[in-house]
């Protein structure tokens, strides 16, 4: 399917790996112009470069943390007017609630919640006036389904996702989506660190987990930009305030 955006211009947030590499990659693809961050530049350039090369559009790489305002600052000025904004960014290590401080609470939100909001912000009214505006907002299954110590992840991003929403009514009209995509359990190395540790069988725990997902397996991260890519294509403008559940059947939920 040609999705219609070849020679748009794209920042996709927290890309040097893992689902936002997979949102990059996919966008590549479709012929969009992207500029892809991280915090490690050897890594980011790895990725700029295969993707550059594979699909023949220009890739700036841009190493920064999109959390902080200097990081924003760098991403916007090698695209001032993006028609595409995919915010990602990590989330807070694994802790038990009762650990966290005010610092860690600050940080955790700063990270999930207001430094999207920001970029939004720097982006939206461009994209207004151009008629043509996608922001997507990786966000986690635990905003619906609540997973022991990612409290202040889950917490923050479902924040966001209740700012946003009548932030994505509001533009609609004017040519611009606002969406969510949730992620379950992707083979990333987040989640590998997770079944990764010491005294840890690593192929055990991973088919532990994958007894859960009814799909009985862990998604990847092509399918998750697939999804992305659709998401911000010409034929998604009908959809705005969404949030995007990819999870292998994993949320037993029927609405």
């Amino acid at each position: 399917m040609d999705l219609g955006i070849k020679g748009k211009r794209a920042i996709v947030c927290a890309s040097s790996k893992g689902l936002g590499r997979g949102c990059a990659l996919a966008l590549a693809e479709a012929g969009v112009d992207l500029v892809v961050n991280g915090r490690d530049a050897a890594t980011l350039a790895r990725t700029a470069g295969d993707l550059s090369a594979r699909f023949g559009v220009k890739v700036t790489p841009v190493a920064a943390d999109v959390s902080t305002a200097e990081g924003q600052d760098a991403l916007l000025a090698a695209c001032p007017d993006p028609d595409i904004l995919v915010n990602n960014n990590g989330g807070p290590p694994r802790r038990d609630f009762g650990e966290l401080n005010r610092q860690a609470l600050l940080d955790g939100v700063t990270q999930n919640m207001v430094a999207p909001i920001e970029m939004i912000q720097r982006v939206i009214a461009g994209m207004a006036e151009r008629g043509f505006g996608r922001i997507v907002n990786i966000t986690s299954l635990s905003v619906y389904m609540p997973i022991a110590g990612l409290d202040l992840s889950s917490g923050a991003r479902a924040g966001l996702t209740a700012f946003l929403a009548g932030v994505a009514r509001t533009h609609a009209g004017n040519g611009v989506t606002i969406n969510h995509m949730l992620p379950g359990k992707f083979d990333t190395d987040r989640l590998r660190s997770a079944f990764m540790g010491p005294g840890k069988d690593p192929e055990a725990s991973a088919a532990a987990l994958k007894r859960d997902i009814p799909a009985g397996r862990f998604g990847t991260a092509e399918e998750f930009g697939a999804v992305c890519a659709f998401l911000c294509s010409a034929h998604a403008g009908y959809i705005t305030g969404q949030n995007i559940v990819l999870d292998g059947g994993l949320y037993p939920s029927a609405f």
